[in-house]
């Protein structure tokens, strides 16, 4: 996810400080990674050299300063871009997984075991999504569907293995 794109984003509905901008970012997208304070008052310094962000007001308070962001001309046309350009499909062709298998093989090791526990590894996450799933809002529904149907193919892939460790053996060991 670009932190950037999305903090501009939300600075189109209005200026905001920093410190809004992380609980409106947190609120909406970071249930499981919420942002540092750190990492957006650098993405908001990186903004604002770039001219897609700028000082709409300073705040005198008990503490340091407090700035309020407004998004740019350049800004509104950056994420314009951004949500237009398709995003690369993860096609996972350097998966850790799949070298476990293969080094089991090579090393002699049980391959069908390393199946076996990422197979309950996976249903055990699987069992922990759709519960959060049950329990969400639409928005935990959709990320939590995102991540089921990533797994589900996970899984679709770990028996389509197990069912050809024999001929995968005789491939890498040949």
């Amino acid at each position: 996810m670009s932190i950037g794109h999305t903090l501009l984003g939300l600075l189109e509905s209005g200026p905001r400080h920093g410190y809004d901008l992380k609980r409106a970012f947190d609120e909406k997208f970071g249930h499981d990674r919420p942002l540092h304070y750190g990492q957006v008052y650098s993405t908001m310094s990186r903004l604002l050299k770039h001219g897609l962000v700028e000082v709409d007001g300073i705040e005198a308070g008990g503490g340091p300063e407090r700035k309020r962001y407004a998004i740019t001309e350049a800004g509104i046309t950056d994420v314009e871009k951004w949500l237009a350009t398709p995003e690369k499909p993860e096609e996972y062709l350097q998966s850790t997984l799949y070298t476990k298998v293969v080094l089991a093989l090579l090393t002699h090791r049980d391959a069908a075991d390393i199946l076996d526990t990422q197979r309950a590894e996976h249903l055990r996450s699987m069992r922990i999504l759709t519960d959060r799933k049950r329990k969400g809002d639409l928005a935990d529904q959709l990320i939590c569907d995102h991540a089921l149907f990533h797994l589900e193919a996970d899984l679709r892939w770990l028996e389509l293995t197990a069912a050809r460790l024999d001929k995968l053996r005789a491939a890498v060991t040949r």
